[in-house]
């Protein structure tokens, strides 16, 4: 069955007509070509597909699309404003804390909205957080130390 949904993603709406059982990570890449959030596992256990919704990173491969109507969505491609990117993409270069760039959007947005709920996160909290988002390349610490150099414990931000 196909029906129109309504969605809000990085402050635009969107109006598309899909099966009711697709995932918003498949109407994200496949429809709105939205493709920063990544298909890793399927089984929302890498990560990759992150994105937030309604402020908090949940897994889009395992959320119906329908199950995101109505409710706030930030992708990785709607943290930028103006042309500048966000400071925790901006630390995320300058710490070299990206290498294949695959498990990138996922880490950034859970970076970001831990830094939102706890802008003095330690780094045990930091590494709680990005627990459920695999990366193959870096080995974390700089992933790690680059969500901790915006921490306000750390005298920054």
């Amino acid at each position: 069955m196909k029906r129109n949904v309504i969605l809000r993603i990085n402050n635009e709406e969107y109006t598309v007509l899909t099966k009711t059982n697709r995932t918003l990570l498949e109407v994200l890449r496949e429809d709105l070509h939205l493709t920063g959030t990544k298909e890793g596992c399927g089984e929302g256990v890498c990560g990759s597909c992150t994105v937030l919704l309604d402020g908090r990173p949940v897994r889009s491969c395992l959320l119906l699309v329908t199950e995101a109507e109505g409710r706030e969505i930030k992708t990785i491609e709607g943290l930028a404003k103006e042309g500048r990117l966000d400071p925790i993409q901006e630390a995320f270069i300058e710490h070299h804390a990206i290498q294949c760039g695959f498990c990138s959007p996922g880490m950034i947005l859970t970076g970001y909205a831990l830094l939102k709920e706890n802008p003095r996160a330690t780094e045990e909290e930091i590494r709680f957080a990005i627990s459920g988002n695999i990366c193959r390349c870096t080995g974390y610490v700089k992933i790690v130390e680059a969500i901790r150099s915006l921490s306000t414990s750390e005298g920054r931000r």
